[in-house]
This record gives structure tokens, sequence and C-alpha cells, in this order.
């Protein structure tokens, strides 16, 4: 009889060793985290190589959902064809753009000429307060030491250096730039042409898009309802801010201040972007105070002022206004504001907070994103009892 053939040996594997508690789902969830990074990462790079044109498309988007309602009004109330009142919405918010740089060319270049002695008369005023700082340099040796080094190496007859920058090189900077930002206007206004006098193709071609007819109902909801809610804002802090200007430019007048108009039109801008754009104000005003007053005391009043409006709009004014179902979490705004800010400069910061809505409101639709929604809402309770009541 042929000996019996030994079963060869099976190969066995060995488990990967853990370490503490971690167990192998740890190590398969990590990778899809590091992915999640990387991707960011991409996203925000690309974002911010791509500014110049993808700025105006974000514009373009956020003005079709402002406009949106009023181009289906128009066609099922008013029989207009949407092209028809697509094209009169672009031409009236060209006119008004036009308008805006007309009326503040003028004046902004003067307000240019002027920072030189702006930033005499703030240069002053430091020089002042460090020669009353210096008369307590003898309580300490160390501080002594310290001024004195720092004195040397400044030099004896050399001013301090200006913080702003003068007149001829911020105006240069914005002839150079004149033709870009009009580039972008007009990229963006087409855009918008095309956009709303689609009609509700956009949507269409949204829900089409999603592969189950939940999706689908999901998906119309989350865009309707950042339409909505983007409108009413934007049309709501429009209102605020025009109110707020007016007010800051008749202020402005009635102290005496010079170009109070156009201080009235930069505080209606500015309040787009908040807290940093109060901020920013009160600086501004402050500034051309002291240098017309040349003294601190006068040339704090309109700072004064300033703030004294800023404040009450911002705690009782736009809160009363606004409501709870956009009231969002004050931390993500401003850091939402910094972030933006950091990637697409100055334009991204009136972008913040229309950014944050949306993504606000679509992390209420989508599971995974609950606790983003939770961070960015200020009173989740008392935001989703507004939405039951509404």
């Amino acid at each position: 009889m042929p000996p019996e053939s030994k079963p060869e040996p099976r190969e066995t594997t060995v488990a990967p060793p853990t370490i503490g508690l971690v167990n192998q789902q740890t190590f398969q969830i990590g990778p899809r985290w590091a992915v999640t990074g990387i991707f960011l990462i991409l996203l925000f790079g690309a974002l911010y190589l791509s500014a110049s044109f993808i700025l105006p498309v974000v514009f373009a988007l956020l003005f079709m959902l402002v406009l949106s309602p009023v181009v289906r009004f128009a066609q099922r109330r008013l029989r207009i064809w949407p092209p028809l009142t697509a094209a009169a919405l672009v031409f009236g918010t060209f006119l008004v753009t036009l308008g805006g740089f007309y009326f503040l060319t003028g004046p902004l270049a003067e307000l240019a000429e002027n920072v030189p002695r702006y930033v005499a008369a703030v240069n002053d005023e430091v020089s002042t307060i460090r020669n009353r700082l210096t008369q307590f340099q003898g309580a300490k040796v160390e501080a002594q030491e310290a001024v004195q080094t720092k004195t040397t190496g400044a030099g004896e007859g050399e001013q301090p250096q200006s913080v702003i920058l003068d007149g001829p090189k911020l105006l240069n900077s914005a002839v150079v730039m004149v033709p870009q930002i009009g580039a972008s206007i007009a990229f963006a206004l087409i855009f918008l042409f095309f956009l709303l006098s689609s009609g509700s193709l956009f949507y269409q071609k949204l829900i089409e898009s999603m592969p189950t007819f939940s999706d689908k109902k999901v998906a119309l909801t989350i865009a309707h309802e950042i339409e909505t809610e983007l409108s009413r804002y934007l049309l709501t802090i429009t209102t605020i801010n025009a109110g707020l200007g007016i007010t800051i430019g008749t202020l402005m007048w009635a102290i005496g201040l010079p170009m109070a108009p156009v201080f009235g039109v930069l505080a209606f801008a500015l309040n787009f972007i908040p807290y940093l754009g109060a901020l920013a104000g009160i600086v501004l005003v402050g500034v051309v105070g002291l240098a017309e007053t040349g003294n601190v005391s006068s040339g704090l009043l309109p700072a004064l002022l300033y703030f004294g409006v800023t404040t009450l709009e911002g705690q009782f004014i736009t809160p009363i206004l606004v409501g709870k179902r956009l009231a969002m979490n004050a931390a993500a705004i401003f850091l939402a504001v910094a972030f933006w800010g950091w990637i697409w400069g100055v334009v991204g910061m009136f972008l913040a907070v229309p950014i944050m809505v949306g993504v606000r409101i679509v992390a209420q639709y989508v599971e995974s994103l609950e606790p983003l929604a939770n961070f960015l809402s200020a009173d989740r309770k008392a935001t989703a009892e507004d939405g039951d009541s509404g």
C-alpha cells in the first residue's frame, strides 16, 4: 500500500498586534480621515489659487439665489419671458455698481491723497505718548536700557515709521487693479444673466443628478431653503446697513467731519463684515477726526459715535430683525470671517456669512454633518422651535 500522504500544513495568518484598546477598525478609519484631510487641504489651496475665477462665480450664484424668486414671480404672475427679466435685473445691478464706483471714486481719491497727513497726525500722537512714557524710565533699569537700545537703533532724528500706505502708492495699486476688477464684474454679470434666464433649469438639473426619489426631495428642499434664507438675510442686512450708513453719515456731518457721505457709504459696506468691519470703520473715522482736529479728545468723538451706533445695531436691531432662524455661533462667525479673509481677502470677508448660512442649512439635512450644524447654530433648540412654528 502506498504510504499515506500527509496533508500540507496550512498557512496561518497572525493577527496584527493591537496597542491598548485600539482595534483593527481604528486602522481602517484612520486612512479615511487622512484622505479627507488631504482633500480639504487641496480644496482650499485650489480656492486660494483660483480666486480670480471662483469669486465671480460665487457672486453670480449668490445673486442668482437672491433674484431667482423675482424671475419666477414675473414668469408665473406677469407672463414675462425669463430672459427679459434676467436682462433687466442684470442691467439694474450693473447700473447700481457703476453708480457706486462713480460716486466713490472722487472722495476715495481725495481720502487717499490725505493719507500722508493722517499718518503724520497719528505719528505725532504716538511720539507724544512715547515722550510721556519716557518719564517712567528711571523706575526700572532694564526698561531704560531697552528704550536706549531701541532709540540708538532707530536713530536720533529718525521719524516713527508709518504703518499706512502713502497716497501715491495706494492710487497706483488701485489703478493696476481696476481692469481686473472690471473684468471680474463683467464675467459675474454675464454668468448671472445665464443663470437667471434659464429659469428653473438649475434646480431641475440638480434634482435629476440625485439617484433616489428621497434624495431628489431633500436636494430640492435644501435648494429652496438656502434660496429663501439667503434672500431674507441679505435683504434684511442690506436694509439695516443702509439705515446704519445714513445714520453714520448724518452724525459725521453734524460734528463737522469732512466727506461725511463717504463715511456713510463705507459704514454701509463695511457692516457686511461682522465685527472686523465695525472695527475698521471706528479706526478710520478716529484717524480722520484726529487729523482734522489735531486733538485726541475731539478726534475720539467720531470714533465714539461710530462705536455707539454699531453697538446699538449689532446688539439690538439686527437680532430683532434677523430673528432666531439665522442666529449663529458668534465664535464660528468670527472664525469664518478670518478664514475666508485669509483665503480671498476682503471679498472673502463679505462672503463669509452667506457661505456659512448655506453650509449650516446643508448640514441640517445631512446626518453625518449634524455636529457641524450644531456648532454653527447659536441655539439649536430655539432654532428648531422657530422652524417648527414657521
